[in-house]
Protein backbone atom coordinates (compact mmCIF):
# COMPACT_ATOMS: atom_id res chain seq x y z
CA UNK A 1 0.00 0.00 0.00
CA UNK A 2 1.07 3.34 -0.87
CA UNK A 3 1.31 5.92 1.94
CA UNK A 4 -1.30 8.89 1.70
CA UNK A 5 -1.84 12.29 3.07
CA UNK A 6 -5.42 14.11 2.84
CA UNK A 7 -7.04 16.65 4.16
CA UNK A 8 -10.91 16.98 4.44
CA UNK A 9 -10.50 20.83 5.04
CA UNK A 10 -9.23 21.13 1.01
CA UNK A 11 -8.37 19.13 -1.99
CA UNK A 12 -4.89 18.59 -3.68
CA UNK A 13 -3.89 21.29 -5.27
CA UNK A 14 -7.27 23.49 -4.28
CA UNK A 15 -7.17 26.37 -1.98
CA UNK A 16 -6.63 26.17 1.80
CA UNK A 17 -10.00 27.67 3.60
CA UNK A 18 -9.03 31.63 5.00
CA UNK A 19 -9.51 29.79 8.82
CA UNK A 20 -6.05 28.42 8.86
CA UNK A 21 -4.06 31.15 7.69
CA UNK A 22 -1.91 33.31 10.19
CA UNK A 23 -4.59 36.15 10.30
CA UNK A 24 -7.34 33.45 11.65
CA UNK A 25 -4.51 32.72 14.77
CA UNK A 26 -2.53 29.51 13.11
CA UNK A 27 -5.51 26.79 13.39
CA UNK A 28 -4.02 23.61 11.59
CA UNK A 29 -5.62 22.12 9.31
CA UNK A 30 -7.01 18.38 9.97
CA UNK A 31 -4.84 15.96 8.19
CA UNK A 32 -5.14 12.51 7.47
CA UNK A 33 -3.13 9.42 6.34
CA UNK A 34 -2.95 5.68 5.75
CA UNK A 35 -0.49 3.45 4.13
CA UNK A 36 2.19 3.92 6.46
CA UNK A 37 4.70 1.04 5.68
CA UNK A 38 5.52 -1.93 8.52
CA UNK A 39 8.81 -1.18 10.07
CA UNK A 40 7.49 2.52 10.96
CA UNK A 41 9.90 4.10 13.97
CA UNK A 42 8.53 7.71 13.43
CA UNK A 43 6.10 10.12 10.92
CA UNK A 44 7.88 13.21 10.37
CA UNK A 45 5.35 16.44 9.18
CA UNK A 46 6.95 19.24 7.37
CA UNK A 47 5.11 21.97 6.04
CA UNK A 48 6.49 24.86 3.76
CA UNK A 49 5.64 27.67 0.99
CA UNK A 50 8.57 27.03 -1.68
CA UNK A 51 7.02 30.09 -3.71
CA UNK A 52 7.68 32.32 -0.66
CA UNK A 53 10.62 35.70 -1.41
CA UNK A 54 12.94 33.48 1.05
CA UNK A 55 15.61 31.89 -0.58
CA UNK A 56 14.59 27.71 0.01
CA UNK A 57 11.34 29.02 1.13
CA UNK A 58 9.52 29.58 4.10
CA UNK A 59 8.64 27.19 6.65
CA UNK A 60 4.99 26.92 8.34
CA UNK A 61 5.44 23.26 10.30
CA UNK A 62 7.71 21.18 11.36
CA UNK A 63 6.36 18.12 13.70
CA UNK A 64 8.70 15.13 13.97
CA UNK A 65 8.70 12.01 16.38
CA UNK A 66 4.77 11.09 15.51
CA UNK A 67 3.49 7.65 16.88
CA UNK A 68 3.45 5.50 13.50
CA UNK A 69 0.16 4.05 14.45
CA UNK A 70 -1.68 7.73 13.80
CA UNK A 71 -4.24 7.92 11.22
CA UNK A 72 -3.85 11.78 11.03
CA UNK A 73 -4.26 14.87 13.11
CA UNK A 74 -7.34 16.66 14.60
CA UNK A 75 -7.81 20.78 13.44
CA UNK A 76 -5.56 22.39 15.60
CA UNK A 77 -4.31 19.09 16.85
CA UNK A 78 -0.70 19.19 18.72
CA UNK A 79 -0.02 15.48 19.44
CA UNK A 80 1.19 15.16 23.01
CA UNK A 81 4.29 12.17 21.70
CA UNK A 82 5.71 14.60 19.19
CA UNK A 83 8.06 17.34 19.00
CA UNK A 84 8.10 20.44 17.31
CA UNK A 85 10.52 21.86 15.05
CA UNK A 86 11.09 25.62 14.74
CA UNK A 87 9.05 27.12 11.81
CA UNK A 88 9.93 30.26 9.98
CA UNK A 89 9.91 32.38 12.59
CA UNK A 90 11.69 30.31 14.49
CA UNK A 91 9.15 29.30 16.80
CA UNK A 92 7.68 25.68 17.31
CA UNK A 93 4.06 25.32 15.84
CA UNK A 94 2.04 25.74 13.17
CA UNK A 95 2.26 28.92 11.23
CA UNK A 96 -0.69 29.23 9.01
CA UNK A 97 -0.43 30.92 5.14
CA UNK A 98 0.26 34.70 5.07
CA UNK A 99 1.83 35.31 1.43
CA UNK A 100 2.02 39.04 0.41
CA UNK A 101 -0.92 40.83 -0.30
CA UNK A 102 -1.21 40.72 -3.78
CA UNK A 103 1.26 37.74 -5.00
CA UNK A 104 -0.08 35.09 -7.26
CA UNK A 105 -1.41 32.04 -5.26
CA UNK A 106 1.35 30.34 -3.50
CA UNK A 107 1.80 26.63 -2.65
CA UNK A 108 2.30 25.40 0.81
CA UNK A 109 3.33 21.28 0.39
CA UNK A 110 2.58 19.40 3.18
CA UNK A 111 5.39 16.15 3.35
CA UNK A 112 4.96 13.45 5.33
CA UNK A 113 7.50 10.85 6.09
CA UNK A 114 7.38 7.62 7.42
CA UNK A 115 11.31 6.79 8.96
CA UNK A 116 13.17 3.14 9.74
CA UNK A 117 14.20 4.87 13.14
CA UNK A 118 13.69 7.67 15.43
CA UNK A 119 15.35 10.66 15.19
CA UNK A 120 17.54 12.46 17.71
CA UNK A 121 17.45 16.16 17.49
CA UNK A 122 17.68 18.50 19.79
CA UNK A 123 16.32 21.75 21.23
CA UNK A 124 14.08 23.25 18.29
CA UNK A 125 15.30 21.73 15.07
CA UNK A 126 15.37 23.28 12.23
CA UNK A 127 13.50 22.20 8.53
CA UNK A 128 16.81 21.42 6.99
CA UNK A 129 17.90 19.76 10.15
CA UNK A 130 15.24 17.79 10.05
CA UNK A 131 14.69 17.00 6.42
CA UNK A 132 19.12 16.32 6.86
CA UNK A 133 18.41 14.22 9.53
CA UNK A 134 16.17 11.98 7.72
CA UNK A 135 18.51 11.41 4.99
CA UNK A 136 18.71 7.35 4.56
CA UNK A 137 15.89 6.97 6.96
CA UNK A 138 12.78 7.29 4.41
CA UNK A 139 10.46 4.26 4.09
CA UNK A 140 7.49 6.05 2.66
CA UNK A 141 6.92 9.61 1.66
CA UNK A 142 3.26 11.63 1.36
CA UNK A 143 2.85 15.03 -0.19
CA UNK A 144 -0.17 16.91 0.03
CA UNK A 145 -0.25 20.56 -1.63
CA UNK A 146 -2.42 23.34 -1.00
CA UNK A 147 -2.79 26.85 -2.49
CA UNK A 148 -3.56 30.03 -1.00
CA UNK A 149 -3.54 33.88 -2.03
CA UNK A 150 -4.48 37.37 -0.08
CA UNK A 151 -6.44 39.60 -2.53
Amino acid sequence: MTLTLSSPDFEDGKPIPSRFDHASGDVSPALHWQGVPDGTAELVLLMIDPDARTKGGFVHWVLYGLDPARTGLKEGETPVEASPGAQGYGQPGYLGPAPPVGDAPHHYTFRLLALDEKLVLENLPTYKEVDAATAGRVLAEARLVGTYQRI
